[in-house]
């Protein structure tokens, strides 16, 4: 089976902890109604054919919830976050080959989530694509993770070699930048398993009792919060081994991104934002969390110029309304830049942090349409 590379955010997971589904059988281009509450997850199907497959996800519960949709090992083909009560999301997956996969709602979008088996059949989809468009948007969009992977190893090597030194300030200047470029394509690692991304990029808040915590916002709390620490040195080296690590997964001959994810990677992106970095829950130690808005948006900016020709042609209305929406979104973030940086974000006040939500959120709407018009919906 090739392995086709999708997107997400969500600490990867092994057993379910419950799952609610029907058995229903859904006809080939329809769309499964999935509800969620609280405590149950009901996927009005439990099938599909290979190929793209749309979930349409209602949030009938108090918590924010996510969807997911699990390959074997728990590859996350895709996934939708940041559901709200009341609210509802689509999410196209490209299941390309037949075999069993899970379904997965996140109350709270937290934990391994309330899961039901969901079976495709059908010939397979791989290397079938009749636009030759889509097969460019998929490989100019792999070239930019190349380039941005690149930039990360030559950043977090001096990254690495300021902490192992000691230098404290050195490491504290090289800390957001050396981010940027992860925080560009940090769907891409979201989709590895072996918790390749919580390695990275887990918050103190969100590691559970017993996890091994490692990566950026351990170094982030040794650097700002409580001093060096015996093992700051081998936490650093650990998360070089762990970029390392991703880039040999996304040079793998059988590294695959489809188009379709590549929309819902750019989705994923400000979801991001929306979800914890308006907060300030991202760094709360250093507060370099403007660097994250701004990479977060370049990231789902390349995600869709990957795509532009495309939505150019069949919904170019949609493609000047993101264009904008991009402009005033780089226009906000400009008011915080200080030199090659931004200002502390506790310095932000709730009403500027409002005004930034606003734009995301504003901007997001016309992301969350792309999906649907790369899928030819």
């Amino acid at each position: 089976m090739r392995r086709t590379i999708g997107f997400a955010l969500a600490l990867l997971a092994i057993a379910p902890f419950a799952a609610t589904a029907c058995t229903s059988k859904t006809a080939a281009g329809e769309s499964i109604a999935v509800t969620a509450t609280d405590t149950t997850c009901d996927v009005a199907a439990d099938n599909g054919e290979t190929g793209n497959n749309t979930f349409t996800i209602t949030n009938n519960g108090s918590k924010v919830t996510e969807f997911y949709v699990y390959g074997e090992g728990d590859r996350v083909m895709g996934e939708v976050e940041n559901v709200g009560p009341g609210l509802s999301r689509e999410l196209i997956v490209n299941l390309a080959e037949a075999g069993t996969y899970h379904t997965a709602c996140k109350p709270g979008m937290i934990g391994d989530g309330i899961r039901t088996e969901f079976t495709v059949t059908g010939d397979s989809k791989i290397g079938t694509d009749q636009d030759s468009r889509l097969t460019e948007a998929a490989a100019g969009y792999t070239r930019y993770v190349e380039s941005q992977l690149t930039a990360l190893q030559d950043s977090a090597a001096t990254f690495v070699a300021a902490v192992d030194a000691g230098d404290v300030e050195t490491a504290k200047a090289l800390y957001p930048s050396t981010r940027t470029y992860y925080e560009r394509i940090e769907p891409i690692a979201e989709s590895f398993p072996d918790d390749l991304d919580p390695r990275i990029d887990l918050r103190e808040a969100d590691a559970e009792a017993g996890w091994n915590w490692t990566g950026f916002h351990r170094l982030e709390k040794d650097l700002w919060a409580q001093g060096l620490q015996p093992d700051t040195a081998a936490m650093a080296d650990q998360l070089l081994a762990d970029i390392q690590e991703l880039a040999h997964g996304v040079t793998a001959p059988d590294f695959e991104i489809d188009p379709i994810q590549v929309a819902g990677g750019a989705q994923t992106l400000l979801d991001e934002i929306a979800r914890t970095k308006i907060t300030g829950e991202e760094d709360i130690f250093s507060h370099t969390d403007l660097y994250d808005f701004q990479a977060n948006a370049d990231g789902s900016q390349a995600a869709i110029a990957s795509l532009r020709p495309i939505i150019d042609e069949r919904n170019p209305e949609l493609a000047t309304r993101i264009d904008q929406r991009f402009a005033e979104l780089d226009a906000e973030l400009a008011r915080y830049r200080r030199g090659d940086g931004f200002v502390a974000y506790d310095t932000v006040t709730e009403p500027q942090r409002q005004s930034l939500s606003q734009k995301i959120d504003a901007l997001s709407a016309e992301v969350s349409q792309v999906q649907g018009v790369i899928a030819g919906q």
